[in-house]
């Protein structure tokens, strides 16, 4: 097995379609068609990861944050970034990084926290806009049902867990059919006036190349009009944060001690205690200062983030409480999420888990 195909596996469970634009997620090092020996899954890539790695002759390494965020201009080992890269690149070994966008996969980062608190009745705190896009264009009529189906099987129709697109001959339900309508652009081939059906469909924006490929693929003119718009309908299923419920309430100073518990962090930094009970729990893992007023707006009791600063406390407003368990504190579980995922789609050859506590941040 080859490299890509194994990030073909990872963007399947985290498309980078939808990583925030700021990150720098993929291929990050290493020749995509090089063959695989070994996984190594970490949260993040240091020399000790490396030099993990070439221990257990593994040739690639899975990151959930990237080692390489700014732009690299010299390569002579001055600081960390440089020497992990250059380390890498000698011995021959990959990176990829996956980072936001497993953040915003409705089954990533912050799912994981919610099923190590026990919440229930889960959902995306902030769900993502302009990632649902629609194709109009233009078929002859004897086309019609191919093209239609071809274009389902390229991913349209589908929007999470949701089927919104129905098939029929007649090209009917969110397909809207024009049948005395002429091809205003596009050569039609043999006739100047042959019958059209106009064609729209909507689809997850990670599918566009997919869906375009099928279009030009399976139409007889030589240049296909079609239109690409995207949808301002908030995407379920893709974004930051998540917001459940405990199955029974809970005492605020409790649950507190949980969380302490539960992420195993030297330390828990908190707001004003209100004295109420806590049922309604928001997380958002690492850096999530700026979903605190999503967190108020959702209704919920406490926000469960990282990297809070001394004023963004106050936000709280007496509203919520607001916990900061530590950014590597929140993240933690998420290569034991990527490790089991990649151990079911791929059986032959080892896949493993660091061992390594990349956590730069000591308690005393």
């Amino acid at each position: 097995m080859q490299i890509k195909e194994v990030t073909q596996h990872l963007e399947a469970l985290a498309p980078m379609a939808y990583a925030e634009d700021f990150d720098n997620i993929g291929l990050l090092v290493g020749d995509p068609k090089t063959e695989v020996t070994g996984i190594l899954v970490t949260l993040d890539t240091l020399e000790e990861i490396v030099d993990e790695a070439i221990e257990n002759k593994c040739n690639l390494i899975v990151s959930f944050h990237p080692i390489v965020f700014k732009g690299l201009k010299k390569f002579n080992g001055n600081n960390y970034v440089e020497r992990v890269v250059m380390k890498a690149i000698k011995n021959d070994i990959a990176i990829f990084a996956i980072h936001t966008a497993l953040d915003n996969d409705r089954k990533g980062v912050n799912d994981m926290m919610c099923e190590q608190l026990g919440l229930i009745n889960r959902k995306i705190l902030i769900p993502q806009s302009g990632t649902i896009k629609k194709l109009t264009t233009f078929v002859p009529i004897p086309e019609a049902e191919n093209l239609l189906s071809k274009l389902f099987e390229a991913g349209a129709g589908t929007i999470g867990n949701y089927d919104n697109c129905s098939f029929s001959s007649e090209g009917v339900g969110t397909f809207k059919a024009l049948d005395n309508a002429n091809p205003s652009i596009g050569k039609i081939g043999k006739t100047h006036h042959e019958k059209e059906k106009q064609i729209q469909v909507t689809y997850q924006k990670h599918y566009e190349n997919n869906i375009l490929k099928a279009l030009f693929e399976n139409h007889s003119y030589e240049e296909v009009a079609y239109e690409i718009t995207s949808l301002e309908n908030q995407n379920q299923n893709i974004g930051m944060g998540m917001i459940g419920e405990l199955p029974e309430a809970m005492e605020e100073i409790e649950f507190l001690k949980h969380i302490k518990k539960v992420f195993n962090t030297g330390c828990v930094r908190h707001s004003e205690l209100l004295g109420k009970q806590i049922k309604k729990v928001a997380v958002l893992g690492g850096s999530g200062s700026f979903a605190i007023k999503n967190a108020q707006k959702a209704g919920a009791d406490i926000f469960i983030t990282a990297d809070l600063k001394y004023h963004q406390f106050y936000e709280a407003e007496k509203r919520l409480i607001l916990a900061d368990i530590g950014h590597y504190e929140s993240e933690q579980y998420t290569k034991n999420l990527i490790v089991s995922y990649l151990r079911k789609k791929i059986s032959n050859f080892a896949i493993i888990l660091s061992d390594k506590n990349t956590n730069p941040i000591q308690y005393l």
